[in-house]
């Protein structure tokens, strides 16, 4: 069937396709410089304040000093500022959107003030996906390893992205129908009151410890929110991300110099970063997005924030798998809760399954996840 629009982007290819696949296996070298090469004070306080988290165990020093850590830690989701691949860098069908849609992390260690961060990434898989939002879409897994100064392992995570036909989804996507067509909500003075009552009452565990045993199937995890969001928010996020692409003057020339493809023209007609997505609505129409919206790892993070909240500082999370259902444009609220679904002893360690979910403001399920959480034994 011959399209009836104007095709402004790259497609898809089986040209693409066949010279990504080849790449499948073999390590990825020479990728962009990681935001983060280590865990400072001020790196880890900047991405924890980035998802709006400001537990002490990871920005103030002197509490951090009389946990079981001795000083301050990098929170989990640190690892996304120390790895492009990780984060949505993805290589190959230039020109073609990608999407961040999820990672699963296992940690083994964790991550001391100071330490250097060093990591090593394949592609491990393409999945083809026929969706609402853009028809054919590809789903490309990367898997990243993280080491330590002294080559001990701290963490991996799987990781992928969707690469979609902007075209396609601008225009023929039916995903977002519906919420195209609602008018913009703007919210009453109560309605805020009743959002920010949540921020007053979320409590950090902290010092007190959360034991195996004080724990049971069941469970409720206190309700978390993120939002209502804005372009700021996105922004302070990437403050302490990194991003992707976004650089200035002869670097940003550089980039569009070396990779042709990245460069999306703007209203002056200069090409600019494709992560405009995130703070420009106009573009992020033209990509088939209901309108500027957040970072798939900021969402990730907000997952484990809700953990590592409940768990307390002499829990540790050894993992969490996050989807990601739908966008969360500008305006959005979401509420993150969870529930215990399993706790089991393994080498004499107990540990806590729990599952999340994170709906917006209209009841619509914006992201899921499963974490795991060792704690202590009374």
């Amino acid at each position: 069937m011959s399209e009836t629009y104007e095709r402004r982007f790259p497609r898809i290819t089986d040209k693409g396709l066949d010279d990504l696949r080849a790449r499948i296996g073999s390590r990825i070298e020479n990728t962009l410089e990681p935001w983060c090469h280590e865990a400072t004070r001020d790196n880890i306080r900047h991405y924890a304040h980035g998802i709006g988290d400001d537990n002490p165990l990871w920005c103030d020093p002197d509490y951090a000093a009389g946990t079981p850590h001795g000083g301050i830690i990098a929170l989990p989701s640190f690892l996304f500022a120390c790895n492009r691949i990780v984060s949505g860098y993805v290589g190959g069908l230039p020109g073609v959107h990608a999407m961040w849609a999820g990672a699963d992390w296992t940690w083994h260690k964790v991550l001391h003030r100071n330490d250097e961060v060093h990591s090593e990434a394949t592609l491990k898989e393409l999945i083809p996906h026929q969706t609402r939002f853009s028809g054919l879409a590809i789903q490309q897994v990367y898997h990243v390893d993280f080491f330590n100064q002294h080559g001990d392992p701290v963490a991996e995570a799987d990781s992928w992205c969707f690469r979609t036909d902007r075209d396609l989804a601008r225009e023929e996507g039916s995903k977002y129908e519906e919420l195209k067509a609602r008018p913009e909500h703007s919210y009453t003075e109560e309605e805020l009151a009743e959002f920010y009552r949540h921020y007053a009452e979320e409590n950090v565990r902290g010092a007190t410890p959360r034991t195996f045993e004080s724990v049971s199937e069941g469970d409720a995890l206190p309700t978390m929110v993120k939002g209502p969001m804005t372009v700021t928010g996105f922004i302070a996020y990437a403050q302490g991300w990194g991003g992707l692409y976004i650089r200035a003057n002869r670097l940003a020339w550089r980039q569009i110099d070396k990779h042709p493809g990245l460069g999306v023209a703007n209203r002056f007609n200069i090409p600019d970063c494709p992560e405009r997505v995130h703070w420009e609505n106009e573009f992020a129409t033209e990509v088939g997005a209901p309108g500027a919206y957040d970072y798939g790892p900021e969402r990730c993070s907000w997952f484990t924030h809700h953990l590592t909240d409940w768990m307390g500082d002499s829990g540790f999370l050894r993992r969490s798998r996050m989807e990601i259902r739908r966008h969360n444009p500008a305006g959005d609220l979401l509420f993150i809760t969870g529930e215990v679904t399993r706790t089991y002893l393994e080498e004499g360690h107990g540990y806590v399954e729990i599952a999340q979910k994170a709906v917006n403001q209209d009841g619509e399920l914006s992201a899921q996840a499963t974490g795991l959480v060792r704690l202590p034994r009374e």
